[in-house]
């Protein structure tokens, strides 16, 4: 086989700056797939029951998923170019700002972002997802996220289309130290210290580390920082008992039974926020274009988080018969969710039905270079061509900050 940096320039060369993707499956144990995925009825649990099913496809990833009993390459994107594939992660560590961009290589030194479809029957325990600094103590990285609720997906909403976020103001510290006290007595009961708010397709979120959420039921399009560090503080969820371990699993392992350093990790005024809602809740807001123009381009996560942008998404939507040239400040991986065409020539067609294991043609990573220059992509079916795109750290100077499509 030819070197990655050899196959990964010929398959750029021959794409224009696009390289194909296939598709990459991540089971999760503890949790009930939403079959909203495309896969196979079969194929759910392709991996075995022992890893449980198949819940979320990952894009663009260069971050490997923290399972237990994960295979190697569990959670990593590779290229598929000339009859070879190769990894992702191994083309941009050969070449660099070529592909994500001269700001993002150097600082980073990789492509530090990643999205994925999170598809679950019901939702998940009420959790968080550690800083830098507190990930930094246990060898990782903080795990900012964002949330999108793609339509095409979501025809039905599942068995809870709902998510817990926060805590009640006035919720107190020793209130949630008693919930993990709890932990081995059934349902600890934190979900009573936690307010619902209904999901609605179409629009997202943007949630910092540190902040509890439950995700609900809806099949949810995910940028998030290049990271799978968590803690589950939720003891029950749907009956079904939620180990202690995947609370503390990231945490330093002397602080594993102190139950108050573990609410104490918390963003404990972000929680508490009375306006919640206002500082999180993000709807679509045009970037450009309109159906006259036979394209329109809109934001659909976008905000700051501590003053950092650190990752943004956009979806595409190109009619039937029209073509359109997309301008972008740095690479990004780009998912189709309906529709067929090209992109620089490469074909996009959304699939009905995926095999495990099987090739696809609905997926792609842009290029830094190729997003500057622009993109070509062209309608080549009768219904419109969407698809989802999300970019690295400070990519998108222009966009919006929470709260603007109020405006």
């Amino acid at each position: 086989m030819a070197s990655v940096k050899s196959l990964a320039s010929a398959a750029l060369s021959e794409g224009k700056g696009v390289l194909r993707l296939s598709p990459t499956w991540v089971p999760r144990s503890f949790l009930q797939p939403g079959r909203r995925l495309k896969l196979h009825p079969h194929d759910y649990y392709a991996l075995g029951t022992h890893r449980g099913g198949i819940d979320e496809r990952w894009f663009a990833s260069t971050t490997e998923a923290a399972n237990e009993g994960r295979s190697h390459d569990e959670g990593l994107s590779y290229c598929v170019a000339g009859g070879e594939k190769f990894l992702l992660r191994d083309a941009v560590a050969e070449l660099g700002a070529e592909m994500v961009g001269d700001h993002i290589w150097g600082k980073y030194k990789k492509w530090p972002v990643y999205s994925k479809f999170f598809d679950n029957m019901g939702p998940i325990p009420h959790h968080m997802h550690q800083n830098a600094e507190q990930a930094k103590l246990v060898g990782q990285e903080g795990k900012p996220e964002s949330y999108y609720f793609p339509p095409q997906l979501n025809n039905v909403g599942n068995n809870f289309p709902y998510t817990f976020m926060g805590l009640e103001p006035g919720t107190t510290k020793d209130q949630v130290v008693e919930c993990l006290n709890r932990w081995n007595d059934g349902d600890n009961r934190i979900l009573d210290l936690s307010k619902a708010y209904r999901l609605q397709v179409g629009t997202g979120w943007l949630i910092p580390p540190c902040i509890l959420h439950a995700p609900g039921s809806l099949l949810t399009y995910e940028p998030q920082w290049g990271s799978d560090v968590f803690g589950m503080y939720q003891s029950m969820v749907e009956g079904r008992a939620v180990p202690r371990s995947l609370l503390v699993k990231d945490f330093p392992k002397e602080k594993h039974d102190d139950n108050q350093y573990l609410v104490d990790a918390l963003d404990w005024e972000g929680n508490v926020n009375p306006n919640f809602k206002d500082s999180h809740y993000l709807e679509p807001i045009v970037a450009s274009g309109s159906d006259k123009d036979g394209y329109v381009d809109r934001w659909i996560v976008y905000g700051r988080i501590k003053s950092e942008q650190l990752f943004t998404a956009k979806e595409l939507t190109v009619n039937p018969g029209a073509k359109v040239t997309i301008k972008d400040g740095g690479a990004y991986g780009w998912i189709t969710v309906q529709g067929e065409g090209r992109v620089n020539g490469l074909k996009l067609q959304t699939p009905a039905m995926i095999r495990f294991g099987q090739m696809t043609e609905d997926e792609v990573f842009v290029t830094a270079k190729a997003a500057a220059d622009g993109v070509v992509f062209e309608n080549t079916g009768s219904e419109p061509l969407v698809g989802l795109r999300y970019f690295g750290p400070e990519a998108q100077p222009g966009a919006p900050a929470v709260g603007t499509y109020k405006s």
